[in-house]
């Protein structure tokens, strides 16, 4: 079982996950973070490779994807909040990640590519 990480290695360890997109899920010990790859293809690939990533770690994201969006939320369930699993796990899926689009207010509606395309914004 994994332990909740101490204010001290909060301090440490989220400011920089910040700056690479990751945010706080109001009301949940957790992490998130939406990125916008160029096609389905793309998001599908990075979620492959997170996948693998994961399972090696034995920790898990809660994600959903959406032709090109892929919104993923990393908490440690067994432990009730944020672990360093969760740290380790971020860190690989921002470098898994390329050079897809974070989204980063996560209050906002989000399209995906193929509703802009039906719009007309595409």
């Amino acid at each position: 079982m994994a332990d909740l990480m101490t204010q001290s290695e909060r301090l440490e360890h989220l400011p920089a996950l910040g700056q690479t997109g990751w945010g706080p899920v109001p009301g949940r010990d957790a992490i998130r973070k939406i990125m916008k790859f160029k096609n389905f293809s793309e998001a599908w690939g990075f979620m492959a490779r997170s996948a693998l990533a994961a399972e090696k770690a034995n920790h898990h994201p809660e994600w959903t994807n959406r032709f090109n969006i892929v919104d993923v939320t990393l908490v440690t369930h067994d432990c009730g909040g944020l672990s360093i699993l969760d740290v380790d796990l971020a860190r690989r899926m921002d470098k898994l990640s390329g050079e897809a689009e974070v989204v980063l207010d996560h209050a906002e509606p989000i399209s995906c590519l193929c509703e802009m395309r039906a719009r007309g914004l595409a």
